[in-house]
């Protein structure tokens, strides 16, 4: 599906069926684009979803909410979608990737 493949700018929204208890089938698909700024994860199951945003190659993970973020919270992408991070304490490494996940717009 194109949309998915593209990095948007914009209100929009992929949601993706799969197959029940195929998270790993899911991550794969999810990471399969250039693409890595950030992405959404709604489920009841809070271990699912923290292990599935270690999993993410994005920078930012939403946990049931999406673009509520926390202003002291480092920005920016994986893969195409930038380098390093903006804002937040964290100096940008050439050897430590960085992911914010936000839980109920809480960053943690």
């Amino acid at each position: 599906m194109y949309i998915a493949q593209e990095e948007s700018f914009g209100p929009v929204m992929v949601i993706s069926k799969f197959k029940n208890g195929d998270v790993d089938g899911v991550l794969r698909r999810a990471n399969t684009t250039e693409y890595g700024l950030a992405s959404g994860v709604f489920t009841k199951d809070l271990s699912k979803a923290l292990y599935i945003s270690e999993k993410l190659e994005a920078g930012t993970v939403f946990i049931n909410t999406y673009n509520k973020t926390d202003v002291a919270a480092p920005f920016g992408g994986f893969k195409q979608s930038g380098f390093g991070k903006d804002l937040g304490k964290l100096v940008p490494s050439s050897l430590i990737t960085h992911l914010t996940v936000q839980i109920n717009g809480k960053a943690t």
